[in-house]
């Protein structure tokens, strides 16, 4: 067994070799092809060891060699395949091997090909260390390991500010969250003097609330930043100036998914502090409208996929929240394909219409990119959460969790945005595959992608439909050591009417973009000019209140160097250099080898220190 967890962990490290050997070389198609042969034999163990804990009720653990012993801390490279790990392997393995294969026809033109597969693999290799790691150490490590991937996919295209300024953002950003994940974990080690999950877990309940609700607050950071929620959010919009697969793996499925797996990983912290839980899922309330609404008026495609994102993140913040760990997972689990697939979808049309991404210069491509359209189609409905596709279900058991614990209001915003999220989806849908073209159709040839990279979305579109079906295995598989949240507090016929009613919004922000954007019906059609067009396109001025923030903050700095630092400190410290080295040189003229000279220093010293006597005597001090 362990020999899986071995293939599943380190394929994609030779693969990200093997591509970095040929880094600097002109395009082959062998690296694509073999990073992404790796990636399946990831995924083929991956799903063996899913397979294999699911039957048998054990996992599979392995230690690599001994790593740190300092005084107390004894950490190995060590790695565990248990009931959540294996989940979040199987995830980020399916979509990774999809998204590879899908870069081989969506990057074919690109001269730095082979580098973008060695970063591609790099990131799953360093996602791989984060999941599977049995400490905080190596979660760590992992945690970093897919922030400086992510950075140098982020900023691929280097040439261009743009993308270099949005890979500095999402990094610098991520830096300051992670500090307070790394004070989090030293208040782990301070207080309990392990840093392994099985004993900091066991041992967590022994200490008292303040301490546990500060190691909670401080690692909630760290998740805060890694899953863009409020207000370290605005890097993962300005994220998309990487590549669009970068997107559908990194943005989508698997590293901002990772701070939703850091709190269901450690839910034995969060149970002992259930005030600070609750704040998580107020907080992720509100994030989930808060970018919803942003998507609504957002003409950018990948940008509205981005920001949908964001609100489905804080849905599953809602839920872990609340102490419903389970559900977050499983949420987590059927985002990822239809998510994914969405962006994938997304970078079939920008290559079809020659990197446009603007909603409004498209149009009536349905007939263009039938398999496309059929597949974002799927995935929007997934997304909207309509029966019988894997996001009704997902996205019904987070609104029953928040009715389920009394949070009321915390329901009726993911109620409220349930239905925008069916407005925003389908109004992309409906701008980029119908109604009427919005560019030069003789001068632009719309095709449809190669065949294989729709293949490599097949997969996904299936899952993004019958993921959700696996519900009642998925409980079964992972309460084993999760807790086994129930809706306990409601009838059957209580939880029907819930359905029906979520249903029934999602079911309503469809047809109202139908009939706003196929039928150019004028309902609440607000001026682009209006004053709430303008707040939400401009993500509620938040991005200028940082820059205002930044630009205080660089004219200070300039203002301490070129004053401070330079006219003052510096000055003072070079004229203490300048007096010595003019003594230095006056002082020099003693060891001219001229008598008179000598003669006359001689005179000068013994006259000097009469002078000083004299002053001594007469002040008595002799």
């Amino acid at each position: 067994m362990e020999i899986y967890l071995y293939l599943a962990l380190f394929s994609p490290l030779l693969g990200s070799l093997v591509a970095g050997l040929f880094a600097q070389q002109k395009k082959t198609l062998f690296t694509g092809v073999f990073t992404s042969f790796m990636l399946l034999i990831s995924m083929l163990s991956s799903l063996y060891l899913l397979y294999s804990v699911w039957n048998t009720g054990y996992s599979v653990s392995i230690k690599i060699s001994d790593w740190i012993n300092v005084g107390n801390l004894n950490l190995s490279f060590s790695f565990i395949a248990d009931e959540i790990s294996t989940v979040m392997i199987a995830v980020v393995t399916i979509v990774s091997t999809m998204v590879h294969i899908h870069s081989i026809g969506y990057m074919e033109d690109e001269k730095a090909f082979n580098r973008y597969f060695a970063y591609l693999s790099a990131f799953v290799f360093s996602m791989m260390i984060l999941v599977l790691s049995d400490n905080f150490v190596g979660l760590f490590i992992g945690w970093e390991g897919v922030g400086l991937c992510s950075w140098l996919l982020i900023g691929f295209w280097y040439h261009k500010n743009s993308a270099s300024w949005a890979a500095n953002e999402a990094f610098i950003m991520n830096r300051v969250a992670d500090l307070g994940m790394l004070i989090g974990i030293f208040l782990i080690y301070w207080n309990i003097g392990s840093l392994e999950y099985k004993v900091v877990f066991e041992d967590i309940s022994l200490l008292d609330n303040n301490t546990v609700s500060l190691i909670a607050i401080f690692l909630f950071i760290g998740a805060m930043g890694k899953s863009a929620q409020f207000p370290f959010h605005t890097w993962l919009a300005d994220a998309m100036e990487g590549p669009t697969p970068v997107s559908a793996l990194i943005h989508a499925a698997t590293m901002v998914t990772a701070g939703v797996y850091l709190l269901v990983r450690a839910n034995e912290i969060y149970v002992l502090v259930p005030h600070i839980g609750y704040a998580i899922a107020c907080l992720g309330a509100f994030v989930a409208v808060f970018s919803a609404s942003m998507a609504l008026v957002h003409n950018d495609m990948k940008k509205i996929i981005a920001y949908s994102t964001l609100s489905q993140l804080g849905y599953m913040f809602v839920a872990a929240g609340l102490g419903a760990y389970w559900v977050a997972l499983f949420h987590l689990f059927t985002h990822a394909f239809f998510k994914s697939v969405l962006f994938l979808g997304a970078g079939n049309v920008m290559n079809a219409m020659h990197h446009e991404l603007d909603i409004r210069k498209m149009g009536g491509l349905h007939n263009k990119m039938k398999k496309t359209s059929i597949i974002m189609i799927i995935a929007s409905f997934a997304l909207a959460g309509i029966f019988p596709l894997a996001g009704f279900f997902s996205k019904d058991k987070i609104l029953e969790s928040a009715f389920n614990a009394d949070a009321i209001f915390l329901w009726t915003v993911l109620w409220i945005t349930a239905g925008l999220t069916a407005f925003y989806s389908f109004r992309l849908v409906f701008k980029i595959f119908f109604g009427k073209a919005n560019y030069d159709e003789k001068k632009l040839e719309v095709k449809e992608s190669h065949n294989y990279v729709i293949a490599a979305m097949i997969p996904l579109v299936i899952l993004a439909v019958g993921a959700g079906w696996l519900e009642h295995s998925f409980v079964e598989y992972t309460t084993t050591l999760l807790p086994a949240w129930e809706a306990k507090n409601i009838s059957h016929s209580t939880a029907f009417i819930l359905i029906l009613v979520t249903s029934a919004i999602a079911v309503f922000g469809i047809f109202f973009a139908y009939l706003k954007y196929i039928k150019n019906m004028n309902i609440f059609n607000l001026s682009k000019d209006s004053f709430i067009i303008k707040v939400l396109q401009n993500q509620y001025y938040i991005p200028n209140l940082y820059q205002m923030f930044s630009n205080v903050y660089l004219k200070t700095s300039k203002f301490l160097w070129k004053v401070i630092d330079i006219k003052i400190i510096d000055a003072l410290v070079d004229s203490v250099a300048h007096s010595a080295l003019g003594t230095s040189k006056e002082l020099a003229l003693a060891h001219n080898g001229s008598l008179s000279t000598s003669l006359r220093i001689m005179t000068l010293g013994i006259l000097f220190f009469i002078i000083i006597a004299s002053i001594i005597y007469y002040l008595g001090f002799i």
